[in-house]
């Protein structure tokens, strides 16, 4: 049973600057090589939380997902984030979760956040993603979705960790707070949320609270600067926990339409 190795990049971002936050990023994380199994990084990680899709979405294989194969190639673990891409005709809030040998998989942004019109800019995901890797079972989601307690139901023990990358506001912070902590008590599995710091184009600010919640809903990790936090979840604490306490044995069966 091995211990999850993940790394929390808390960090601000250069408003609509693609270039500028890649080489950011790529210097905070270069020296994760080989001490890290995940590397996250923020929502719109390469351009803040913005709706200008028509000139900052990209399409698939080029800069920005070129950029984390190199990078999950370099640190030797899936470095997971999301950014604007378009595709088809649509556009997307896109979560890749990209694999050091160069596989990767995709999650679309299913709930839109209307009060800031995302909705009228990008189109909805319609499913999620469960990622196994190093033994362990992750689903991995995007800022709003973590207010949406069905869509993350963990049924029948379907996934281990709940990861949500953010673009979450100060203002809203004490909500962030406690849902990462519910969505870990629930769903009998560790939750990990990652936001940024720092003020955006639009005057937003942004005070991080990243952290890591046991399914116990005790606090492994929290943070309110702009720094790299590295931690290693338990698999052996997680599955006695279950073998313990099978609230999962009573939940309530449904499907999502």
């Amino acid at each position: 049973m091995q211990d999850l190795r993940i790394s929390l990049v808390q960090s601000s971002i250069h408003w609509h600057e693609i270039g500028a936050n890649l080489a950011m990023y790529e210097e905070k994380i270069w020296g994760l090589k080989g001490k890290t199994d995940v590397v996250l990084l923020p929502e719109m990680f390469q351009t803040g939380f913005s709706n200008k899709n028509t000139t900052l979405a990209e399409p698939m294989n080029f800069t920005t997902f070129k950029w984390m194969k190199q990078m999950a190639l370099h640190t030797d673990a899936a470095v997971v984030g999301s950014f604007m891409v378009k595709e088809e005709g649509l556009v997307f809030n896109r979560l890749i979760w990209m694999q050091p040998n160069g596989e990767w998989k995709k999650y679309d942004k299913r709930h839109l956040f209307r009060m800031a019109d995302e909705h009228n800019h990008f189109d909805f995901g319609t499913e999620r993603l469960i990622v196994e890797w190093k033994g362990w079972k992750i689903c991995p989601m995007v800022c709003y979705d973590l207010r949406f307690p069905v869509w993350s139901r963990n049924r029948n023990l379907e996934y281990d960790v709940l990861l949500n990358v953010a673009n979450w506001p100060a203002v809203r912070v004490n909500a962030w707070d406690a849902l990462l902590k519910a969505r870990a008590i629930e769903n009998v599995s560790y939750s990990v949320g990652l936001n940024r710091v720092g003020i955006d184009g639009n005057g937003i600010e942004y005070n991080g609270h990243s952290g890591v919640y046991s399914p116990k809903g005790e606090t492994l990790a929290y943070s309110e600067k702009e720094e790299i936090i590295t931690l290693s979840l338990s698999k052996a604490d997680l599955d006695d926990f279950r073998a313990k306490f099978p609230a999962h044995l009573d939940a309530d069966e449904f499907e999502i339409q």
